[in-house]
């Protein structure tokens, strides 16, 4: 009985059976011939027979590997059967997915209406919702503790995720009602310039300079009136006079509650909320949550907050935009 007989030996020698080339065969399997040619004697060996003929003329089954051919086919087919069933399997047993999140995405029904077109292609898996404090910009993507996780832009480590849109928004200021500048119904950028801001965690330096505008401060450092790392403290802060913040329109009831107040600003670019995934996850249930934000993201026209909701994924690192279906297919 044959027991050391390896998979890949009997793949090469299917390889080479069906090209006749040696050469042609090696290109297929992505390995150089004198490998492939080694595999195919250290099979030869195995069964104690010359499985080709080798000559001028070119290559040819020898009547032992011409017996053999057949079975070799069922054999890699089984196998790849089976590799499947396990698959299949694995997914079963780890049918729950993960989603991270820093604050409740809301806007809308958003995270309903995701979880709603992802269980009904996948009604057996569970979807376990995990809140991250705001120390961790992933959302738990990073230490793999979250598989999915709705971020906000731009993303620490970007080359490392995947991510798709799903709401554009303004950002606001929330201020003390007290405060001077809350009689105005409408700011601009600039009466906040001097104002002691509440900075996010450094342990996510990009999006804590989005949070305090660097990218519309030209060149002024934000003076800095304290540090947050939850909702229930920055509504704190703000009401113990710290400083203000800026929030997303879509988070703006969050904050604004007993004394606090959110004006819209001018002269701030928007703020943006994504799902995003690691790019080495390729598991089903990841790529079809994503397939589901995408597809809400896409469908939908207008919100009661005022989101610009959008479908389009943005390659790792690319500093561009495609089609979600376009990097499914890559």
């Amino acid at each position: 009985m044959i027991t050391d007989v390896h998979g890949r030996e009997l793949r090469s020698f299917l390889t080479v059976a069906e090209e006749l080339h040696f050469t042609r065969a090696a290109e297929r399997l992505y390995v150089s011939q004198p490998a492939l040619s080694k595999q195919i004697r250290a099979l030869e060996r195995h069964l104690g027979a010359s499985l080709f003929d080798r000559d001028r003329q070119g290559v040819s089954l020898t009547a032992v590997g011409t017996a053999l051919l057949p079975h070799a086919r069922a054999v890699l087919a089984a196998w790849e059967a089976g590799h499947e069933a396990v698959q299949r399997a694995r997914e079963a047993a780890d049918g729950t997915l993960v989603v991270g999140m820093s604050t409740s995405p809301g806007r809308g029904g958003l995270l309903p209406a995701i979880r709603s077109r992802f269980t009904a292609a996948h009604p057996e898996a569970v979807l376990k919702l995990r809140q991250v404090g705001w120390e961790d910009p992933t959302a738990g993507l990073a230490d793999g503790s979250s598989d999915v996780a709705f971020v906000w832009l731009p993303l620490a480590g970007a080359e490392r995720f995947h991510r798709v849109v799903v709401a554009t928004e303004p950002r606001l200021v929330a201020l003390p009602e007290t405060h001077p500048l809350a009689a105005r119904t409408r700011l601009d950028f600039a009466d906040l310039l001097d104002e002691p801001f509440l900075a996010l965690p450094d342990s996510g330096p990009e999006l804590r300079d989005h949070w305090l505008a660097l990218d519309c401060r030209g060149g002024r450092p934000p003076a800095i009136g304290g540090a947050i790392a939850g909702t229930d403290e920055t509504y704190e802060a703000l009401v113990g006079g710290l400083g203000v913040c800026l929030v997303a329109s879509g988070n703006a009831p969050l904050l604004a509650r007993d004394g606090v107040v959110t004006r819209p600003v001018d002269g701030l670019t928007p703020s943006s909320l994504a799902l995003a995934w690691r790019t080495d996850d390729t598991r089903p249930l990841v790529r079809n949550y994503a397939h589901a934000a995408a597809d809400v993201a896409g469908s939908s026209r207008s919100n009661p907050i005022g989101c610009d909701f959008q479908g389009l994924i943005d390659g790792p690192g690319s500093g561009k935009s495609q089609t979600l279906s376009d990097e499914f297919a890559e």
